[in-house]
């Protein structure tokens, strides 16, 4: 008989790591259920995939221990105020990336970290500069590069910089991290159709813990950045009241294969039944169906949205993140330039391998991306 994941079995395994039992609201089963019931009869998980399937969830889980225990013991990092300046959102392979990290680089944002995404809460007895939790970043990322040989030449990450708070999401089971990682249709569909209120008010209070922990972000707005916001416009603006959304626009005839490509990388960590044929049309429809219900929410909040097109971010990044900041309300000056150049140099210090890819790797054709997206190409590039 095939080993699968067990909800219940996930549960007490955290329960009995932390030494806590305290979940809180129990919302979260119904995207834990779906997504486990996805994975054990869709993900095809090689042994290997199920076992770092299993000690993920476990971790998660765990963390939402964590998390409530922290609450209990200094209830005052629930009455911290979050402001949050700009979602940063598109199709991904767009320049989000690029303009995320020029922009946390500004003296005026704050931006999430990979360390600290990756483990939110301070160990037992952990001092604020978090040696451990620094320590377990890094030989995180030393893994995950050893399982996903060539995802530096598509997506470059550092351990002690910027990084998406999708990866905070996930510890609300709704997230588009899971459908990157694994073949999980039937999740993506739910996901697809649900409410995410209830997983945007989490991220407001991981982004409070991360903030107790560092006082001097209690001047600074956030900055987020995650392809998965575009899946919850609405709910983004609704959760946040002063943010907007910066989208960032590219041809999806580039940005779908891209992202493709990354997928059927990383997802080779935990099936060695990866499709590439499939993957193609299951994103495209995706992201035909959110840059649809992107147009929808703009229509109704025009205020709220600041566009950002690749190619001028690849040309002029410098110039593209002051104008973010202006219409953000906040003025650049030299420090920001001094931040943002010295960041691009680092930027081109990290990555150094190549990307490369062909619609049909992925079973699509440039004429039909074209023609399936022409209502977003033809009003945005």
């Amino acid at each position: 008989m095939t080993a699968t994941l067990d909800v219940d079995e996930l549960l007490a395994k955290a329960a009995a790591k932390t030494g806590l039992d305290d979940f809180g609201d129990d919302w979260f089963r119904e995207p834990l259920d779906v997504l486990v019931t996805s994975l054990n009869t869709e993900a095809a998980l090689s042994p290997l995939g199920l076992e770092l399937t299993r000690r993920r969830l476990t971790a998660l889980l765990g963390d939402r221990l964590r998390l409530r225990a922290l609450q209990r013991e200094h209830p005052e990092v629930l009455d911290l105020e979050v402001r949050v300046a700009a979602e940063i959102c598109g199709l991904p392979r767009t320049g989000s990336t690029l303009l995320h990290r020029l922009l946390a680089a500004s003296p005026k944002l704050a931006a999430a970290l990979s360390w600290e995404v990756a483990y939110p809460i301070p160990f037992p007895g952990e001092g604020p500069d978090a040696p451990e939790r620094k320590r377990r970043a890094q030989e995180r990322m030393r893994v995950f590069a050893e399982f996903s040989p060539g995802f530096g030449g598509i997506h470059s990450v550092v351990w002690d910089g910027p990084e998406e708070e999708v990866i905070l999401l996930d510890r609300t089971f709704v997230s588009m991290s899971f459908d990157t990682f694994y073949w999980v249709p039937g999740y993506g569909d739910w996901l697809r159709a649900a409410d995410q209120g209830k997983a945007y008010g989490e991220l407001r209070e991981w982004l409070q813990v991360l903030q107790w922990q560092n006082p001097a972000r209690a001047s600074r707005p956030w900055v987020l950045k995650s392809p998965h916001h575009l899946t919850a416009v609405d709910t983004v603006l609704d959760t946040f009241d002063d943010c907007k959304i910066v989208m960032t626009h590219r041809s999806p005839v580039s940005a779908v294969p891209s992202f493709a490509s990354m997928v059927r990388t990383i997802s080779r960590q935990h099936s060695e039944d990866v499709d590439p044929l499939r993957l193609g049309p299951y994103w495209s429809n995706r992201f035909a169906v959110a840059l649809r219900d992107f147009t929808a929410a703009r229509a109704a909040r025009p205020e709220r949205f600041v566009d950002v097109r690749f190619t001028d971010t690849v040309r002029e990044p410098t110039a593209v993140a002051r104008r973010v900041l202006r219409e953000l309300g906040a003025h650049p000056d030299a420090a920001d330039d001094t931040a943002f150049e010295a960041y691009l140099t680092r930027n081109r210090a990290e990555r150094h391998e190549s990307h490369s890819y062909t619609p049909q790797d992925f079973g699509l054709s440039e004429a039909e991306l074209a023609e399936e997206f022409a209502f977003y190409t033809e009003v945005y590039l």
